[in-house]
């Protein structure tokens, strides 16, 4: 008997209410704690509200869109066992993990700091992303830097 390795929610998934787009529900889906998706549904639209206030003439969905897009990275590092030795190999990135990395530093680099409402610190972190800067993007780069300097060991990539 196989398992699958995903769930179906991909299929299951509807568009959200405001820009019925599937994108933005799945990121709801990842904001969401303890099953509250009221709540991460008011998080996000404020701060997509905050957010085109800032950055002006782009709509939010191109914003949210192109704020995912840069910060999904290419290639990454994965460990490989070698004759006796640990090798960090550099890999490509598959699309649906390129994608929930994306969400997941986007999330945890406004998770990460406080002080604020989430709405607004996920609105300066989506601009920034937007921008090409911010703690999510940095990760990218230190994620891509890692790959670049283990360039070496990618003929173990198999």
């Amino acid at each position: 008997m196989a398992f699958k390795k995903f769930t179906a929610s991909e299929k299951i998934l509807k568009p959200d209410p405001r820009y019925n787009s599937k994108l933005v529900s799945k990121f709801i889906n990842c904001l969401m704690w303890q099953g509250k998706k009221t709540v991460s549904q008011k998080i996000f639209y404020d701060a997509m509200d905050i957010a085109t206030k800032k950055i002006k003439d782009v709509p939010p969905l191109e914003l949210f869109e192109t704020a995912v897009n840069k910060v999904k990275p290419f290639v990454e590092v994965r460990s490989r066992r070698v004759g006796g030795a640990n090798y960090q190999v550099p890999m490509q990135v598959n699309k649906r993990r390129q994608q929930s990395l994306a969400f997941r530093w986007i999330i945890g680099a406004c998770r990460e700091s406080g002080g604020r409402p989430m709405a607004d610190r996920l609105a300066d972190e989506l601009t920034a992303a937007f921008k090409g800067e911010g703690k999510a993007m940095q990760t990218r780069e230190n994620t891509h830097r890692m790959a670049e300097a283990n360039k070496a060991f990618a003929h173990f990539a198999w």
